[in-house]
């Protein structure tokens, strides 16, 4: 049997509760200079500052963040909220969506991979896509992207959604998921979002692993 790395045995010795994975995937190509990029920011400052007040889910629910531009970068590593918080992005690049999109599924396999050697049962993981623009990688890159998101999501290995942000190419996200269609978000209404989905998280990490919950209705913040 492998030896846990002693930090990891510290950190789910001192916290051994369920954990709501959720990976933020967000654009932070040239496209989103401006209003966009201090929208993006004040809406995910917020996200955290919401759910950090509900006890459990501030133990429970684990935040990833991975951005793309001409690179993918993971902003910050699986953590929990009580133990992290929002990193500010800067915006400039191209748009390496594809391969934003792999990155996150493997952050999602490798931490499940955690979760087993260390007996912590979790519910299961989000991606969560923003972006405003389209790929600039060759067509294959989202092409196996758009793959790996359905076969997991066949096995109920991940939950996937695309959020459009204006110029956003929404025929191209809608090829992503079989699950849920994109949702187009209206004007910058970052906040709204962010607010639905600190409360998604909340309902998420105070049911019982496994068990269905109804997510608050996306209303205020997009059209689909």
């Amino acid at each position: 049997m492998a030896q846990r790395p002693l930090d990891e045995a510290l950190e789910f010795a001192e916290n051994p509760e369920p954990r709501c994975p959720c990976v933020l995937v967000l654009d932070v190509s040239g496209s989103m200079k401006g209003d966009r990029i201090a929208q993006l920011n004040e809406g995910m400052h917020f996200f955290w500052e919401e759910v950090s007040q509900d006890p459990l889910a501030c133990k429970r629910v684990e935040v990833a963040v991975v951005t793309f531009s001409d690179t993918v970068d993971i902003a910050q590593d699986f953590a929990t909220i009580e133990n992290s918080q929002a990193p500010t992005l800067y915006a400039g690049g191209a748009t390496a969506m594809g391969t934003a999109i792999l990155k996150a599924l493997q952050l999602i396999r490798t931490r499940k991979e955690t979760y087993r050697r260390n007996g912590i049962s979790y519910y299961r993981p989000w991606i969560f896509l923003i972006t405003d623009g389209e790929p600039t990688e060759p067509p294959e890159v989202m092409q196996r992207a758009a793959q790996e998101i359905q076969q997991e999501e066949a096995k109920k290995g991940v939950a996937f959604f695309a959020v459009g942000v204006e110029d956003a190419n929404m025929d191209m996200l809608a090829t992503l998921s079989k699950e849920r269609p994109p949702l187009k978000l209206k004007g910058l209404a970052f906040r709204e979002l962010f607010l639905w989905l600190s409360t998604s998280m909340q309902r998420v990490s105070s049911s019982k692993v496994g068990e269905k919950v109804d997510l608050p209705p996306p209303e205020g913040w997009c059209s689909v």
